[in-house]
């Protein structure tokens, strides 16, 4: 098994007037294709922020992140830009769909975007939201649909692009228990038949044991007793 993902040395420091703060000292991880990883830690520890730097929304103070080998934050802006679209996709706690738009035209989102012919953007995306669970509702607007089904039409748009790395900060952290169950069986079964390599930040214990590997986030480090 192949690292699809290694970090080394990564370090984010953000400068608010005469002050400095170190969110991330240093962080070395690696992350080999089609696995699971549970991010944990405090609030406050920096896992956003690594998040963020793993899928190129951000670039860090220093440090790289190498992606099949090659050190992304070496691309401009325009080909990071590229890479993240068509390399990760993300899934936060907040589902940021469009209100106006079904659900259906949500999913097609990124791939109309990435100049995908239309029919061919329609078809995936049903595909997708049968995939989820919502065949039945693909004509629904956000307002129409209950939170696990927002979330759930978010997931579907962010594997839009067959992304090969899927980053999820707290998926469920809005959620209630049964819906976030529901939501976390999802994620493992899509993650299983797509060979998706899941990252996924989260405060629930139950989900975080139930991936392959967890790694914990104190004060900007990574803590290796896990």
């Amino acid at each position: 098994m192949s690292n699809l993902l290694e970090v080394r040395g990564l370090c984010k420091t953000y400068t608010t007037g005469p002050s400095r703060i170190e969110v991330l000292r240093g962080i070395d991880l690696e992350l080999q294709a089609g696995t699971t990883t549970a991010l944990v830690g405090p609030s406050g520890a920096g896992k956003s922020t690594l998040m963020h730097l793993l899928g190129a929304l951000d670039r860090p103070t220093s440090g790289s992140v190498y992606f099949h080998g090659e050190d992304i934050f070496k691309k401009n802006d325009r080909q990071l830009a590229v890479f993240r679209n068509r390399s990760i996709g993300f899934v936060f706690q907040f589902h940021h769909l469009l209100p106006e738009f079904t659900a259906l035209e949500n999913v097609m989102m990124p791939a109309l975007i990435a100049r995908v012919p239309r029919d061919q953007a329609t078809s995936e995306a049903q595909s997708l939201l049968n995939d989820v669970g919502l065949g039945q509702r693909m004509t629904h607007r956000p307002g129409e649909l209950s939170g696990g089904e927002q979330q759930r039409v978010a997931i579907a748009r962010a594997l839009a692009l067959e992304p090969e790395i899927l980053l999820a900060d707290e998926p469920t952290g809005n959620l209630d228990m049964k819906t976030s169950d529901g939501i976390h069986a999802m994620l493992a079964d899509l993650q299983i038949k797509k060979g998706l390599t899941l990252v996924i930040v989260t405060h629930n214990e139950r989900l975080a044991s139930a991936m392959g590997t967890t790694v914990r986030l104190v004060d900007g480090k990574l803590d290796k007793t896990i």
